[in-house]
């Protein structure tokens, strides 16, 4: 048979762009993890507080180095007029003085300033290291969101093989049904039966289907792939190892958790604004110095005037209003440590829940496991049944049914396990240390 090539070409062109639509890609979920602390929106503006406040760090420590002025001036002078006054008894015509000539370079250092400084550099500096500690947090949370959309896709795709298998079987039982039918073998009644499970599983499969591209268009975005890309989730990528070092205690949570280090460290911050705040009632004292040269036309020049002295400032009126100051800093101190209290108590009860969880999954594991070995069992015997009529087609059709469900759950309960072993370990503080997150 002689094939058109124009028929060929034009059936490449229509199924090229159906087969580029679509990219299908693996990803271990280690891989998905660091690729969201590289692109996620999340991560890049926790990265951006640490920057701004490490930037907010410097400006303080600026206000501890001198401050160097340089100043200079030009004036044109119209109709002066200049009396000069001299002891001697003659006198003399006034000059003409039409230009000023002025420049000056002043310098100041400070030296003691009641210790507000060095404590705002202290406040500074914890509140830098707080944010970083925030950032981890952030990081934490990331990377828990990404195992739980993991889960719920390696959930969804494992749903849709397990009844589209089951589906093909209904179908066949279908395609049985209606010879057996024809030939008056069985009732019509049966055959509508089989029908109706087909339409059934058809129902649950396009749910799956939907449930499985809302999941997968939720991750490919949350990673900053392109939209198209169909992740496909096996479970060595979703976990490929023991489930081992299972936190016991919420001790462990309490000396890992970095939402629970920067509350600490801000309230360390809240300290040193105290003692700053306390500062107010202290004089400043600096050092100071400088140079002048003026020029003045027909009247008095001034060249290297150098100055070096002592500068001391003492705000008389700010000793009265800095009162407020500190009562607020103190204020500030306490919420902090209110708030420090709170989430000391919020993470010992997310990590009991996390525990329970974690248990229970294992046990329903188990559970759903012994389950399936019955339903496959069962289903076998009643199939035998069947085919030998000692068995009616609800007992049969039941039973698949029950076989499917036990299969779909023991998948599920599996999935389930390694998700609540994740969020143990993220309630625990040490999710980043199991993907290997380096320091910021």
């Amino acid at each position: 048979m002689k094939i058109n090539p124009y028929l060929v070409l034009g059936v490449s062109l229509f199924l090229i762009p159906s087969l580029q639509a679509q990219v299908k890609t693996s990803l271990k979920l280690e891989e998905a993890i660091h690729m969201a602390w590289d692109k996620s929106n999340e991560v890049s503006l926790a990265d951006s507080k640490v920057l701004t406040k490490s930037l907010e760090v410097q400006s303080v420590k600026n206000h501890m180095y001198p401050d160097l002025k340089v100043a200079g001036q030009y004036q044109r002078l119209t109709n002066a007029k200049v009396d000069l006054q001299s002891s001697g008894s003659g006198t003399e015509g006034a000059p003409a003085v039409d230009q000023l000539l002025l420049g000056q370079v002043t310098a100041s250092l400070p030296i003691f300033s009641g210790f507000k400084l060095r404590n705002n550099v202290k406040a500074s500096n914890h509140l830098y290291e707080a944010e970083t500690a925030y950032a981890l947090q952030t990081k934490e949370e990331v990377a828990l969101k990404v195992v739980n959309f993991y889960a719920h896709l390696y959930k969804a795709q494992q749903t849709i093989a397990l009844i589209t298998e089951n589906k093909k079987s209904a179908q066949q039982r279908v395609t049985d049904f209606i010879e057996l039918e024809k030939n008056g073998i069985i009732p019509r009644n049966d055959l509508l039966k089989a029908k109706l499970q087909v339409s059934k599983l058809q129902l649950s499969l396009d749910n799956a289907i939907s449930d499985l591209n809302t999941v997968n268009f939720e991750l490919t975005n949350f990673l900053k792939l392109d939209p198209k890309t169909i992740v496909e989730v096996r479970e060595g990528d979703f976990a490929d190892f023991e489930m081992t070092g299972v936190p016991t205690t919420d001790q462990t949570a309490l000396s890992n958790r970095k939402d629970l280090e920067a509350i600490q460290l801000q309230q360390k911050a809240s300290l040193d604004k105290i003692a700053a705040a306390k500062g107010g009632y202290y004089p400043s004292l600096s050092l100071v110095g400088g140079y002048t040269t003026l020029d003045l036309k027909n009247v008095i020049t001034v060249q290297n005037a150098m100055n070096v002295g002592v500068g001391v400032s003492y705000d008389l009126g700010g000793i009265l209003k800095n009162g407020t100051a500190v009562k607020l800093a103190k204020s500030q101190a306490e919420e902090l440590k209110n708030n420090e209290e709170m989430l000391t108590d919020y993470i010992k009860i997310e990590v009991k829940r996390a525990m329970e969880g974690y248990e229970l999954a294992l046990k329903q594991e188990q559970v759903y496991r012994e389950a399936t070995d019955q339903a496959t069992e069962n289903y076998r015997i009643i199939k035998d049944k069947y085919d030998n009529g000692l068995s009616d087609t609800n007992d049969l059709l039941e039973a698949d049914v029950e076989q499917l469900e036990s299969k779909i759950n023991q998948t599920l309960s599996r999935a389930n396990s390694i998700q609540k072993y994740y969020a143990l370990l993220s309630a625990s503080g040490q999710l980043n240390q199991t993907f290997n997150l380096s320091k910021i």
